[in-house]
C-alpha cells in the first residue's frame, strides 16, 4: 500500500482529486460570495492599471522626444500624475484583493481542519493503533497548506495572468502587427508544454520529501513520547542514530528536489529570454525602419517585462500546485477512509432501565487470525458486580473492547436491557458506560480539568464530590496548588495509585449506569491497591459493574465470577462456590496467595 501511494499520481487520480477539492470548497466560496465578488472587482482594477501603465509611458516617452511647449509641459506632468496614480492602484487594489479574501481562507481552513480532526477521531480503534502520529499531523498539516496556497493563486495568478496574456496579444496585433503576438503565443505554449512536462516529471520528488519529512517527523515523536523508555534503555544514541537516518533520508530527497527544480527553472528561463530578445529585436528595428516611435519600443519593453514576469511566477505556481495536489490527496486518501464500526442507519438512543447487560455466545478473533474469544455467554444483572478473572491473553479485555464498540464480534450478540449494541448509537451507548482503566492516560492540564474531561459541563462542585468519592480529596490538600496542579504529559507528574482515582473520579462525574472496571489495580502496590478498591466498591455499589480482574483478592465479593481460559468459559459462581469447586479458579488463587505469602 505504501509503495503504490509513493508512485506518481495516475491521471484518474488527479481527475478525482479536483471535483472532490471543489466539492469541499464551494459551500464555503457560496458561503462568503460577498467577499469573493468584491476581491474579484479589487482584482480587476488593479489589472486595469497594471494595463494602462506602457501606454501612459508610452505617450510621455514620445512627449519627450518631440519639441516641448508650455501646454506639452503641462500635459506630461499630467501622464506622470497618471502614471503614479496607476501604479498607486494596482499595488493597492492587489492589496485590498488579498485583505478580503484572506478571510475567505482562512475560512475554509478551519473547516477543512475541523473536518479532518473530527473524521480522525470518528475512525475505529484498529485505525489508530496502527496510525504514525508524527506523520499523520504532518499530512494534515501540509493538506491544509496545500489548499490555502490553491484557492489563492488558481483564483488571484493563474486566471488573472491568462487574462492579462489575452489583452497583451490582443493589443499589440491591432497596434503592431501579428507577428508580435504571434511570438506571444508561441513563447507561452513552450513555456506552459515545458512547465507541465518537466513538472510532472519531478512531481515524484516532492512525494519522496514529503514521506522523508513525515517519517523523519514521526521517528522524533515516537521518541519524544516514550522518552522514559528510551532513558531505561539508556538508548538515547541508539534513538539519535534512528533519527539520523530519516533525516539522510530526508536530505537525499531534498538534494533530488532542488536539482530537478534547478532543471525546470533553467528551461523556463531560456524559453523567457529567448522571447524578449526576440521581441526587443523586432520593436528595435521598428524604430530603426522609422515604423514605430521610441514610445512603442519603450511600450512593447513594459509589456514584455509585464507579461514574463507573472508568467515566470505561473511556473512557480503550477510547480506548487502539483506539489499541493500530492499533499491535499493524502488528506483526502485520509477522509476517504471509513470506519468499520459505525452506526446503523436507523440506529435508536439506548435506554437504560435495570442496566442488565448480556454477552450471548460472543466470538472473535483480531486481524492476525488468533481466536480471543469463543462461544462466550454470561449475564450481568442490573446493579451486580460481575467479575472475569484468567490468565494474560486469556480475552478479558477484549470483552470490554467488544462492549464499546471498538470492534464487532464475528457472531454473538452483546445486549443493555434487552437492546443490541449495535442497534444503538455509539455516543449513547458510550455515553452510558463509565470505565477505570488498566492505564489512565491524562491530558497534560490540570487535575480539575482531567477529572471533568468525563462530563466537560461539569460543575465544580460535582468535582469536588467526585474527588471525594474516589478519596483523592486528602492527597489534593498536601500538593500546594490543589486541583489546578498540571498533571505532566500522559499525567506522568503522578504516581499510578494517583492516576488510578482520577479515573474513579472521573467515572463518578460522568455518572453512567455501567462501570467497567478494567485490571485497574494489577500494577499497584497493596497501599494503593486497598485505596483503589475502596473507591470503587462505594461506587459499584450504586452500578451494574463488570470487573476485568488479575489479582483475585479484588474480587472475592462479586455477585459472580466468570473463569476465562484461552477464550471460553470453563467456570463461574461466587468466590466461595468456586474454591469449593476445586477447578482453574482454584488454582489461580491457591498460586496468587502462596505467591504474596
Amino acid at each position: 500500500m505504501r509503495t503504490r501511494y509513493t508512485d506518481e499520481i495516475s491521471a484518474q487520480a488527479g481527475r478525482e482529486l479536483l471535483p472532490k477539492l471543489w466539492q469541499r470548497l464551494a459551500p464555503i466560496l457560496y458561503e462568503n460570495r460577498r467577499r469573493v465578488t468584491l476581491a474579484l472587482a479589487a482584482l480587476l482594477a488593479a489589472k486595469s492599471g497594471l494595463l494602462l501603465i506602457p501606454f501612459l509611458l508610452k505617450a510621455l516617452v514620445d512627449g519627450l522626444d518631440g519639441d516641448l511647449g508650455v501646454t506639452a509641459i503641462h500635459l506630461i506632468m499630467l501622464l506622470v500624475v497618471a502614471y503614479g496614480g496607476a501604479r498607486l492602484a494596482n499595488t493597492l487594489f492587489a492589496e485590498l484583493r488579498d485583505t478580503l479574501f484572506g478571510r475567505v481562507t482562512e475560512r475554509a481552513l478551519h473547516k477543512i481542519g475541523l473536518q479532518v480532526f473530527e473524521h480522525v477521531l470518528s475512525l475505529d480503534l484498529d485505525y489508530h493503533l496502527n496510525r504514525r502520529t508524527g506523520g499523520l499531523a504532518r499530512d494534515i498539516e501540509r493538506g491544509t497548506s496545500g489548499i490555502s496556497f490553491l484557492m489563492r493563486f488558481f483564483i488571484f495568478n493563474i486566471a488573472p495572468t491568462l487574462f492579462e496574456i489575452s489583452m497583451v496579444a490582443g493589443i499589440l496585433w491591432l497596434n503592431y502587427g501579428f507577428q508580435y503576438s504571434a511570438v506571444i503565443l508561441l513563447s507561452v505554449v513552450a513555456y506552459a508544454l515545458f512547465s507541465f512536462r518537466a513538472t510532472r516529471w519531478r512531481t515524484r520528488f516532492v512525494r519522496e520529501v514529503n514521506d522523508a519529512d513525515s517519517k523523519s517527523n514521526t521517528r522524533a515523536v515516537d521518541s519524544l513520547l516514550n522518552y522514559e523508555t528510551v532513558k531505561y534503555f539508556t538508548n538515547e544514541h541508539y534513538e539519535a542514530r534512528l533519527y539520523d537516518e530519516s533525516l539522510d533520508h530526508w536530505e537525499n530527497a531534498r538534494r533530488r528536489n532542488r536539482l530537478s527544480l534547478f532543471a525546470l527553472n533553467s528551461g523556463q528561463a531560456f524559453i523567457i529570454a529567448l522571447s524578449q530578445t526576440a521581441m526587443l529585436a523586432m520593436a528595435a528595428w521598428g524604430v530603426q525602419q522609422g515604423h514605430h516611435t521610441l514610445g512603442d519600443f519603450v511600450l512593447i519593453n513594459q509589456f514584455m517585462l509585464q507579461l514574463f514576469l507573472p508568467l515566470g511566477f505561473l511556473g512557480f505556481v503550477y510547480r506548487e500546485i502539483k506539489a499541493s495536489l500530492a499533499s491535499i490527496e493524502k488528506m483526502f486518501t485520509l477522509l476517504d477512509q471509513s470506519s468499520a464500526i459505525c452506526d446503523l442507519p436507523n440506529a435508536s438512543q439506548l435506554q437504560i432501565d435495570a442496566g442488565a447487560v448480556s454477552f450471548s455466545q460472543l466470538s472473535f478473533r483480531y486481524d492476525n487470525g488468533r481466536q480471543v474469544i469463543n462461544d462466550v455467554s454470561f449475564t450481568i444483572a442490573g446493579g451486580e458486580t460481575v467479575a472475569v478473572v484468567g490468565a494474560s491473553g486469556a480475552g478479558k479485555s477484549t470483552l470490554v473492547k467488544l462492549l464499546f464498540r471498538f470492534y464487532d464480534p464475528e457472531q454473538g450478540v452483546i445486549s443493555i436491557d434487552g437492546q443490541p449494541i449495535n442497534t444503538v448509537t455509539l455516543d449513547s451507548l458510550r455515553q452510558n458506560i463509565a470505565i477505570v482503566p488498566q492505564d489512565c492516560v491524562l491530558f497534560n492540564d490540570t487535575l480539575k480539568e482531567n477529572i471533568r474531561y468525563a462530563r466537560p459541563e461539569a460543575t465544580d462542585a460535582e468535582v469536588a464530590a467526585a474527588v471525594k468519592a474516589a478519596h483523592l480529596d486528602t492527597f489534593i490538600k498536601h500538593i500546594p496548588e490543589g486541583l489546578n496542579t498540571v498533571v505532566g504529559e500522559r499525567g506522568l507528574k503522578l504516581s499510578g495509585g494517583e492516576r488510578q482515582r482520577v479515573a474513579i473520579a472521573r467515572a463518578v462525574v460522568k455518572g453512567a449506569p455501567l462501570l467497567v472496571f478494567d485490571e485497574a489495580t494489577s500494577s499497584l502496590d497493596s497501599q494503593s491497591e486497598q485505596a483503589v478498591l475502596s473507591a470503587f466498591r462505594e461506587l459499584a455499589g450504586h452500578h451494574t459493574a463488570l470487573v476485568i480482574a488479575h489479582r483475585l483478592s479484588t474480587i472475592i465479593d462479586a455477585d459472580n465470577i466468570v473463569v476465562l481460559v484461552d477464550g471460553e468459559i470453563v467456570e463461574q459462581g461466587t468466590h466461595t462456590a468456586l474454591l469449593e469447586h476445586e477447578g482453574h479458579y482454584a488454582a489461580l488463587w491457591r498460586a496468587q496467595q502462596g505467591g504474596q505469602e
